[in-house]
């Protein structure tokens, strides 16, 4: 794993940018086959998938790195405990809420608006589904990222999207 932490240290957006566009369109891609559809078999839509996905792992990076900032200066202006950045878990779970509340919400739209351009759709139906994902799955799954080692977070994030992708999909199965 030395090569992993070495390239994701020395090419920080780059590979941000890679894990997602890759791990995030295998998700997508197992999700629509686990519901029982056929997915798109033109390889532009699924490049335009695998660039929007990027450019949503680069965002993640961002956020990922400024709500730990964000942290830190409401536990030093005392608007949250101390023990919030001291403890571990306690840390983890603090960022994992103040990125899934602030950020999240952000995330999803801009992915859905970028779906639908791609895909030359309007509408949000079926928001209200991904946004609940934020309570249900992402709080718990980045409290688990954030409690890992800087390197490893933004290629478990991506890896995530594989696991909501499957789950999503066999909850869409038709029967």
């Amino acid at each position: 794993m030395a090569w992993y932490v070495s390239w994701v240290s020395d090419n920080v957006l780059l590979s941000a940018f890679i894990q997602f566009a890759l791990l995030g369109s295998v998700g997508e891609a197992l999700g629509i086959v686990a519901a029982k559809h056929r997915p798109s078999g033109r390889a532009i839509v699924w490049l335009a998938k695998a660039l929007v996905w990027g450019a949503l792992g680069i965002l993640v990076k961002y956020s990922f790195t400024g709500f730990k900032g964000f942290l830190a200066a409401l536990v030093d202006r005392e608007f949250l405990p101390r023990v919030c950045e001291e403890i571990t878990i306690l840390r983890a779970l603090s960022l994992s809420i103040l990125t899934n509340s602030m950020f999240g919400p952000l995330l999803m739209v801009l992915h859905r608006t970028s779906d639908n351009i791609i895909a030359g759709t309007k509408g949000y139906g079926g928001l209200e589904k991904s946004l609940a994902t934020l309570a249900w799955f992402w709080l718990p799954a980045h409290t688990v990222t954030f409690a890992l080692p800087l390197e490893y977070q933004i290629g478990l994030a991506a890896l995530w999207s594989v696991a909501l992708g499957l789950i999503m999909g066999f909850t869409k199965r038709k029967s």
